[in-house]
């Protein structure tokens, strides 16, 4: 007896078309890269004749490539530039829109506005957690290397204190190496822990002029404060940033949080998989989700491999790392089972053996 095929999903075809020629090739990349992307990732044909562009694939699909074009076009309406990071990121953000993605917010897309720039999304857990750091005193940013989590964050200590919302910024990090021992590091204070903040001040210059957050860190509006010196402070009228806080230690954590004052936000972002810490130390991040959960005023931006806006390879690093995490937490919980089943069985039969 011979089965039926499985239906194919809905074709679907739809022409754009564009007012203004002389952006076409910016929309469509040097020798159409842009367009070759968009159909080597969603499976879609794309066709141009003049200023029109046809595209043909499942209705699915066809509905997203559609959705990131627009959104491509309205950047360069309002001349702003497209890269392929652009491309990249548009497409997140029409996959995420068509799945009902629930960390994508309704509302228009959030930027965070500097006078350097205005930083938009580019993942939809991105855009959920700059409407957290707009509006919570103290955000989660959780998740893995790539995901824009300190980016952001710095982000928005920089927009807050360009416009007077705050007086200062603080950025603070565990000096926790990660695998290896650097051994003494010759200098002042501030030259022992530039290495471990390097990727604080790496943000910080896409803000700000050079030579602007040399002045502010001279005169204390940007300051750069060890953690193991934070015990005993208040920061009050700040915003606080704590960076790798999965290398922190339960009692850190604990100590970082309780500085808050009046007037301040916080934002502790932190990778649980990527930890540093001695072997058999607990993760103070860890812990503190844990405790905190559910607390009021507090809100927790999850990131995973979908929202890594680094190399696309990246993100499948990172999802093959995952795997192989789960499965090997899945081989040593089989493996404690059998061998408190072999425990049991020498109980019962007496032989201790």
């Amino acid at each position: 007896m011979t089965r039926p095929l499985p239906p194919t999903p809905e074709q679907r075809s739809v022409t754009l078309q564009f007012d203004d020629n002389a952006l076409l090739p910016l929309l469509y990349g040097e020798h159409d890269r842009h367009l070759a992307r968009i159909e080597q990732r969603l499976g879609v044909r794309l066709g141009s004749r003049g200023n029109r562009l046809t595209i043909a694939g499942t209705a699915e699909r066809t509905e997203v490539a559609e959705a990131a074009l627009r959104a491509l076009w309205r950047r360069l309406e309002k001349g702003q530039g497209v890269t392929t990071a652009d491309v990249e990121a548009a497409l997140r953000m029409a996959e995420g829109e068509a799945e009902n993605d629930p960390r994508l917010p309704l509302q228009d897309r959030p930027e965070i506005r500097t006078r350097k720039a205005a930083i938009a999304p580019r993942s939809p857990a991105q855009a959920g957690y700059i409407e957290m750091l707009a509006r919570q005193e103290m955000v989660f940013g959780v998740g893995p290397a790539g995901t824009g989590k300190t980016y952001l964050a710095v982000a928005q200590g920089v927009a807050l204190l360009q416009a007077g919302r705050v007086d200062r910024i603080v950025l603070s990090r565990p000096a926790v190496e990660a695998g290896e021992r650097l051994g003494f590091l010759p200098g002042d204070m501030k030259e022992k822990v530039d290495p471990y903040l390097r990727p604080l001040y790496d943000a910080l210059h896409d803000m700000l002029p050079a030579e602007q957050v040399a002045r502010r860190i001279a005169s204390g509006e940007i300051e750069i404060a060890p953690l193991a010196f934070m015990r005993g402070r208040t920061l009050a009228h700040c915003y606080a940033i704590l960076d790798e806080a999965q290398n922190t230690t339960p009692a850190q954590m604990k100590m970082f949080l309780t500085r808050m004052g009046e007037g301040s936000r916080m934002v502790i972002t932190g990778d649980p998989t990527q930890v540093d810490l001695p072997n058999g130390q607990q993760s103070g991040l860890s812990e503190a989700l844990r405790i905190l959960d559910g607390v009021p005023g507090i809100a927790v931006a999850r990131f995973d491999e979908r929202d890594v806006v680094r190399h696309p390879l990246v993100a499948r690093i990172v999802a093959a790392y995952g795997r192989a995490d789960t499965a090997s937490a899945y081989g040593r919980a089989d493996g404690s089972a059998e061998a408190q089943g072999r425990r049991g069985k020498k109980e019962q039969d007496g032989t201790g053996k």
